[in-house]
């Protein structure tokens, strides 16, 4: 098993989602807003997001992914239910919520999937933001917190399918 240290607590993580959260409220007072969790790592942190935001919404889910272990592969297959509802997007403000943003790549193939549907606007919440790593040239609009190039678990985030259900985000050391 592995080591895995408490980088943010529980406490930690709820104050800043319901941070978050009421930023959002205020972004989106008076718009159609459909929040699209990145399946599987998000689905945590968008639970616990959603909880926080006092707008009307609907949720959609997809899933992207672009890991094996803890290496990024470098490509991103992106799978789910594309018809979102049958809703017309173009009437539609879009908030892909994501665990971790690290290479930038799902995040901005998402973007541009869903630009191209016609969305007002496509903005990207996440718990986590490694700005080291990115890739792709892209920024999320909302972020929980900042973090360096360590790989971490917990609250969604998983090593090989594990950990996700920790309720603190942790750093594995071998």
């Amino acid at each position: 098993m592995n080591n895995i240290s408490v980088l943010y607590s529980e406490e930690e993580l709820a104050l800043s989602v319901k941070k978050l959260g009421a930023e959002i409220t205020e972004e989106y007072k008076g718009k159609k807003l459909l929040v699209v969790c990145v399946l599987k790592g998000a689905f945590v942190f968008t639970a616990d997001l959603v909880r926080s935001i006092d707008n009307d919404m609907q949720i959609a889910f997809i899933t992207a992914k672009s890991y094996v272990g803890t290496s990024s592969t470098g490509n991103v297959s992106i799978s789910g239910d594309h018809d979102f509802m049958g809703l017309d997007l173009r009437e539609w403000d879009v908030l892909l919520v994501e665990d971790i943003l690290d290479t930038g790549r799902t995040l901005c193939e998402l973007k541009k999937k869903f630009a191209s549907m016609g969305a007002p606007s496509v903005k990207i919440a996440v718990m986590l933001d490694k700005p080291s790593r990115r890739v792709a040239d892209i920024t999320p609009d909302f972020k929980c917190y900042e973090i360096e190039d360590r790989f971490v678990v917990g609250c969604g985030l998983d090593y090989d399918e594990r950990y996700r259900n920790l309720p603190f985000i942790g750093i594995v050391s071998e």
